[in-house]
């Protein structure tokens, strides 16, 4: 009987990626965050993020979105979706220190937005967003490289989603496009149509989908699907030419998620149920919802709501157990649209120990975890932005 030999097994880079203790160059961000964070299960965090904020005063403004965790939107000064957020940064001229409790791209979207003497903060350096990840600067240059060569450019807009990199925002005013958000897409593309005949979308294509069928009228038939890691987008140009909406093959792993079948469920789980979702679920989903709109409007109607009804909600599942928690108490049934727990696994890295060793850093002096867009990229960014701020 030969004696078993020990395994000389080395970790590999992806796990210990995953593990957290190392950083992937090729990622949206790294996953390292130097300092000792206070542990999780420390009973003095609360007590520590209230001394730490009080001791920096006006100096900080804490912007919270919606789908953070309750243990960080306590100390957040405003909360909001992701625009609302940099402007009221932007609104906060005196504040030196921006702490965004969000995702990555948000963070450059309100340095961008803000001044020169305030910095942009993102407690947790490895909080960034799937589907922003989906359209890199290089595979949408090739992408306008291939509607070159099948002579649409020219008439084609590109027009980006807010959760996209300040270098998709960039390229978008580059080329004469705008942002849009999930509340104002459509005007978005109304004001593309009138500046030319096509629109490039990015990076969510439920969205862009959505969007134009659902609120514009047009066809399935007028959308198709670039797909940057085929071939020419996996489009002829006679394809190209063909569609109204060039859609990016991007999309939000949480939303995503639903299902007509979470639909059909709940609806026969909770008989005369509501069901909200968000644009940025997929077609079926929205065609088989009862409403559909951003996460302000998601609030927005649940605020309207008679006492006694019954919603199922297709978005982040802190937002919607949020909102349960709310309504309540006003005799509002609020569920989430899927049986399976849905959280933003990035949106969920900012949690109450990054953001207390965020905030005892900037109180003792030292700047932590800046956000800086260079200039160039800020520029054009800025300009996409301030379209999309001019939309009637």
């Amino acid at each position: 009987m030969t004696t078993a030999q020990p395994l000389d097994v080395q970790p590999t880079p992806l796990a210990l990626l995953l593990l957290g203790r190392e950083a992937d160059p090729k990622s949206e961000r790294g996953v390292e965050c130097p300092g000792d964070l206070p542990s999780p299960s420390d009973p003095d965090l609360v007590a520590r993020a209230r001394a730490a904020k009080e001791k920096l005063g006006d100096k900080v403004f804490i912007l919270g979105h919606h789908y953070q965790r309750d243990e960080v939107i306590e100390f957040a000064d405003v909360t909001g979706d992701s625009f609302k957020l940099a402007k009221d940064a932007a609104a906060k001229p005196e504040a030196e220190y921006i702490v965004f409790c969000g995702v990555h791209f948000m963070a450059e979207s309100a340095d961008i937005l803000t001044s020169d003497d305030q910095k942009v903060v993102l407690p947790d350096l490895a909080a960034g967003c799937s589907m922003a990840d989906m359209a890199t600067a290089e595979q949408v240059a090739e992408c306008w490289d291939v509607l070159t060569e099948a002579g649409i450019a020219g008439t084609t807009v590109p027009v980006s989603y807010m959760n996209s990199s300040a270098d998709i925002k960039a390229f978008t005013g580059k080329h004469g496009g705008t942002i849009c958000t999930s509340s104002n897409a459509k005007k978005a593309l109304e004001w593309a149509f009138e500046q030319g005949e096509k629109v490039l979308f990015l990076p969510d294509q439920h969205l862009g989908r959505n969007t134009a069928v659902r609120d514009m009228g047009m066809s399935l038939d007028d959308c198709v699907l670039y797909n940057p890691h085929k071939p020419n987008g996996g489009l002829t140009a006679e394809q190209l030419r063909n569609a109204k909406m060039i859609l990016w093959r991007g999309h939000c792993s949480v939303h995503g998620r639903f299902s007509v079948d979470s639909v059909n469920d709940v609806r026969a789980r909770i008989p005369g149920v509501n069901v909200l979702v968000h644009p940025e679920c997929k077609h079926e989903v929205v065609a088989a919802a009862d409403y559909v709109g951003s996460t302000e409007y998601i609030i927005k109607a649940l605020e309207a709501a008679p006492a006694g009804s019954k919603w199922a909600i297709g978005t982040e599942l802190n937002l919607v157990r949020r909102l349960a928690n709310r309504f309540a108490a006003e005799d509002k049934e609020v569920v989430f649209l899927d049986k399976t727990v849905c959280f933003c696994s990035t949106m969920n890295r900012i949690d109450l120990p990054h953001l207390v060793w965020t905030l005892e850093s900037l109180a003792e002096g030292n700047l932590v975890n800046q956000i800086q867009v260079d200039k160039e990229t800020e520029s054009f960014a800025k300009l996409a932005l301030e379209r999309m701020l001019a939309l009637p």
